[in-house]
Order: structure tokens, then sequence, then C-alpha cells
């Protein structure tokens, strides 16, 4: 079991860049660009840590101590979350309000530090991270809710060993509560339609805008636990709704297995993603709520469906 946790500990920072670099490289492709490398993402971040920092005299501690925090809360809830093995020794910790509200706090902090140096931009865009995590809760927690009713536990280690798809009368609900899920993981994660995060334009950035102000080792944690968050939605989209694969017991070929699973699985996610992200535009911030609030309605859709079908 130790084995499993150190595994759930290095596997969230260690491939969470590769997600970018995918997501990168699939939307090259629909722009008939060859694009960076996948394994890009990880040369940024090494160039970056070994570049010099440059803070405001008027940043206070949270502006210093946010990057770490940040970074911090992405590893804590990327071993409390089922990754390649249904079983763990985290229980508690592993519950559905425990990962999200701890995701709640790294934004928290995010937001914080964005407007720690008093710039117009981290004003700004701290503003509208607030606003569409403040809009996103709802739909997040719900569509989560959804699975966690239907398998009677909110434990979520408990809920990817119960392969819920599979479960032929409840296979709708869990459809139209993974769409829910779909849009506020691009939502939480700074995606099209709700961000761009390949720019610096005022008119469209919001995530861009909180680390402006950051650079060297700082930057690499802030970029870093972006990555990091991405793949924390990834994963949880995977293995909560499609528990396919995931070990269910400590055997090495089950965790074989499992590993394999989550890498092919990752790899469809991120690449429905990147074809989400070449087939729109970025949308204007006050059509943002319309979206998350089909995402809220969807996951009550779900728990209705779910609580006929129980009857």
């Amino acid at each position: 079991m130790v084995l499993i946790l150190i595994l759930q500990f290095i596997l969230t920072p260690v491939i969470s860049p590769l997600c970018i670099g995918i997501v990168k490289k699939i939307k090259a492709k629909f722009q008939n660009r060859e694009g960076a490398s996948i394994f890009q993402p990880y040369r940024d971040i090494w160039k970056l840590m070994h570049k010099d920092e440059v803070i405001s005299s008027d940043a206070s501690w949270v502006f210093r101590c946010a990057p770490f925090i940040i970074f911090a809360t992405t590893i804590i809830v990327g071993v409390n979350i089922p990754l390649f093995a249904s079983f763990s020794l985290n229980g508690s910790t592993g519950d559905l309000l425990v990962v999200v509200y701890t995701l709640a706090l790294g934004t928290f902090f995010l937001a914080l530090a964005g407007m720690d140096t008093g710039s117009a931009f981290g004003g700004f865009g701290s503003s509208r991270e607030v606003t569409v995590s403040a809009l996103a809760e709802g739909g997040f927690i719900l569509s989560l809710f959804t699975i966690s009713l239907i398998i009677g536990t909110t434990n979520l280690f408990s809920i990817s060993n119960a392969e819920v798809l599979l479960v032929s009368e409840f296979f709708l609900p869990t459809v139209i509560s993974f769409a829910g899920f779909f849009i506020v993981s691009l939502a939480e994660t700074g995606r099209y339609p709700f961000d761009n995060p390949a720019t610096h334009l005022e008119l469209t950035m919001i995530h861009e805008a909180m680390i402006l102000e950051y650079s060297g080792k700082r930057l690499a944690l802030m970029e870093w636990a972006a990555a990091n968050k991405f793949f924390i939605f990834i994963a949880m989209g995977a293995n909560l709704f499609f528990p396919f694969g995931i070990a269910q017991s400590a055997d090495i070929v089950a965790i074989l297995f499992g590993l394999t699973a989550l890498f092919l699985k990752t790899f469809i996610l991120c690449a429905m993603v990147g074809i989400v992200e070449s087939s729109m535009a970025k949308s204007r911030f006050f059509r943002l709520p319309d979206l998350l609030i089909t995402s809220f309605i969807l996951s009550a859709v779900a728990i209705g469906l779910v609580q006929i079908q129980s009857l």
C-alpha cells in the first residue's frame, strides 16, 4: 500500500505537463501546423526553474507563498483521488467534498495572489476567476453527487470501484452528469470557451492575468499547478464516470493494467479537449454563466433521473 501511495504522489506532477502537451499538439494538427513536441511543457517548466525572479516591492507574503500553497493543494488532491487503483489508505481524505474544497482553497489563494500586487490585470483576472469558480461550484458538486447517490457513498475510491457506467439502469444519468462535469472541468482549468490559456490579451485572459506578475521558479510552480489541476479533472472524469480497467487489488498485474488504462483514458479525454478547443471560439465573458448554468441543470436532471429510477 505504501508503494501505491508513492505512485499516487508522483503521478500527478509527472503526467500533468504531458496532458498539456497532448492538447497543444492536437490543436496544432487541427490548425495544419506541426506544433511543438508533446514534451515541450516539461522543457518550459525546467527553463523557468532556472530563471531569476523579479518580485514587486508591493507584494506581501500572499504573493510569495501562493505558488507553493497552490501547487501543494494539487498534489494533495492528486493523492486523494483514484488514479489507477480503487483502493487506498486515505479513505477519509478521499471524500467528495474534501477534494472539491481543497481545490477551492487553491483557487482562493490564486485569486488573492492576483490582487496582491495591486496591478490592474491581476485585479480583473481575480474578479473573473472568482466569478467563474462560484458559478461552476454547484455544477461540479452536483455532477459528482449524481454518481455518489447511485453508489451510496461520497468516497471517490469506493465510487471508482463500483463501475457505475456498467449498471444499465443508471447509464443515462451517468452520461448526463459526465456532460455537466466536462463543462465544469473546462471552466475550472481555464480552457476554451471559458479562457484562452495561450494568450495575454486583456479581453480574453483570466488565469494568465493573475500570474502575470510572476517569474522564475514561482511562475514555474504556477504553470505546473495549472497542469496538475487539468490532469486531476481528466483523471476524475476518467475513473469516476468510466472506471474501466482500474485496479481493484494490489496485484502487480492489476496495477500495471490500471496504469495502462489511466494513460489510455487520459489520452482520449485530452483529445476531446483538444477537439473542443479547435472547434469553437472563446465565448464572451457575460455568456459564460449560460454554459455553467447548463452544467448545473444537466447534473440536476441526472440526479432527478437517479431518484426516479431508484423508486
